[in-house]
């Protein structure tokens, strides 16, 4: 029997009728794929991207200090907070929601690992009979309302949380950390719960916190107040960098760990016979990496302290943190499940729900995952300015936040975007403000700029949509 007379349920038939599964494209057709894919509005983070280039050409021609070692490197810190607390509304984002409430919540935790570091772990005598058990109230509802949607994992940290302040552990930095973050989790419980579970639309609930938790913060700290953050820990965690060889070590961990993940996952479609890009693109990416990797580190090892008897030098912390959260997200949402059912519920909640996802318990894990990301956010931030006050949070906290992710792709419309898209868009929203402020522009300037740029970006993502294929809206 030859080939085209093959018996129904052969493997003959199985590669004729699913023959897409057995191909490998060439260059030019990868190429030519990509192209058909941004002609179908499908842009990505391409827009981002250009526009970022532009800004640097615009500011490194307007401004001789705008390359200087000490001004990349500062604004590599300069934007993690926002890019920290934009990577986390990302996942709110993905299911069409908002969360107006980040920034505010961000200064909460702020607010409360700086009054534990000042008070030597007694916020009881800080706080008062009244504020201090209302507050252990909040961690324990939180603690229960995770309880009553099943997300066991959000309930511990609220809990632990509580258990810090009632037994008065005695400050430390780690602990400060952890106490921020714990609180994070608590507050994402909170404003899940009334989302998902009591059926609130997530704009007026995260408004209404918006409010509340400038209040709480308020509270906390006190009118005209200031809570220093120290100059241990807390306070190298935006302003210190790493040592020549770790910073190295890094670039190595890194580099070597996108090409081995990369590398491994390509030959092994390339085994199956499964559709892979052309192993030439592959490479083209993975050597792209590495060298733009090791000339950004050469770069930051040198010194570049203006002062020849200070010696400043190495990758700075925030830039491991970063990557950190960037690889965690990017492996939730690529290569898990429950990455999965976020894009899912996001694309379509009546279909996952008859699908079997459960909505409510997905939907409330992404503002869970917002807060607790948020507050690294706060960590930072309150690093870099080095104290706390009681406008941590608010401003432009959240506005930037969001823009973060929006300039970088991810669609307000939710189903679509990337926690890199984060990254990119606070790249870019940094590098406006910084040029800008080092061409001596006022802040008025810088709020118009960005803001533009903003709506720019809302408006390709409109348009794009519009184009897209159904299937992919």
């Amino acid at each position: 029997m030859t080939e085209t007379q093959a018996e129904p349920g052969s493997t003959s038939t199985a590669v004729a009728d699913f023959g897409i599964d057995n191909t490998q494209r060439s260059f030019g057709q990868a190429v030519g794929d990509y192209g058909a894919r941004l002609r179908g509005g499908q842009l990505g983070v391409l827009p981002a991207l250009g526009g970022l280039a532009v800004l640097f050409i615009f500011f490194a021609t307007q401004s001789s200090d705008f390359l200087t070692l000490g001004n990349l490197s500062n604004l590599l810190a300069q934007g993690a907070g926002t890019v920290v607390i934009g990577m986390g509304l990302v996942f709110v984002l993905l299911l069409g929601e908002i969360d107006l409430s980040a920034g505010t919540a961000s200064g909460v935790t702020a607010a409360i690992f700086a009054l534990h570091l000042s008070t030597g772990g007694n916020l009881l005598g800080k706080m008062g009979l009244a504020v201090f058990l209302i507050t252990i109230a909040g961690l324990l509802l939180a603690a229960v309302m995770a309880v009553l949607t099943r997300l066991w994992v959000a309930a511990v940290p609220a809990v632990l949380a509580a258990g810090i302040m009632i037994i008065g552990v005695p400050a430390n930095p780690w602990v400060e950390i952890l106490l921020a973050i714990c609180f994070g989790t608590a507050i994402g419980c909170l404003t899940g719960f009334l989302v998902a579970r009591v059926g609130i639309p997530s704009f007026v609930v995260t408004l209404a916190l918006f409010l509340a938790w400038q209040g709480v913060v308020l509270q906390y700290i006190g009118e005209g107040g200031t809570l220093g953050v120290g100059d241990g820990v807390l306070f190298e965690v935006a302003n210190g960098n790493l040592s020549t060889g770790l910073s190295w070590l890094l670039l190595v961990l890194v580099a070597g760990g996108y090409a081995a993940v990369v590398l491994t996952r390509h030959f092994g479609r390339l085994k199956r016979k499964l559709v892979a890009q052309p192993t030439s693109l592959v490479l083209v990416k993975v050597g792209a990496v590495v060298v733009f990797g090791a000339i950004g580190t050469y770069l930051l090892t040198l010194n570049r302290s203006l002062n020849d008897s200070i010696t400043i030098s190495g990758v700075p912390y925030v830039v491991p943190i970063v990557l950190f959260l960037l690889v965690l997200g990017t492996f939730v949402l690529d290569r898990t499940r429950y990455g999965r059912h976020v894009y899912a519920v996001g694309g379509n909640a009546e279909a996952a729900r008859r699908a079997g996802i459960d909505v409510r318990k997905v939907r409330m894990s992404v503002f869970v995952i917002a807060s607790t990301i948020a507050a690294i956010g706060a960590i930072i931030y309150s690093s870099k300015v080095g104290s706390v006050d009681p406008q941590a949070g608010g401003g432009n906290t959240l506005l930037f936040a969001v823009g973060a992710a929006v300039i970088g792709g991810t669609s307000l419309f939710g189903g679509k975007g990337r926690v890199r898209d984060a990254v990119v868009g606070g790249a870019v929203i940094a590098t406006i403000e910084n040029g800008l402020r080092l061409l001596g522009e006022p802040a008025a300037v810088v709020s118009i700029v960005t803001g533009l740029v903003l709506l720019l970006a809302a408006s390709v993502d409109a348009l794009s949509r519009r184009r897209a294929p159904a299937g992919v809206r």
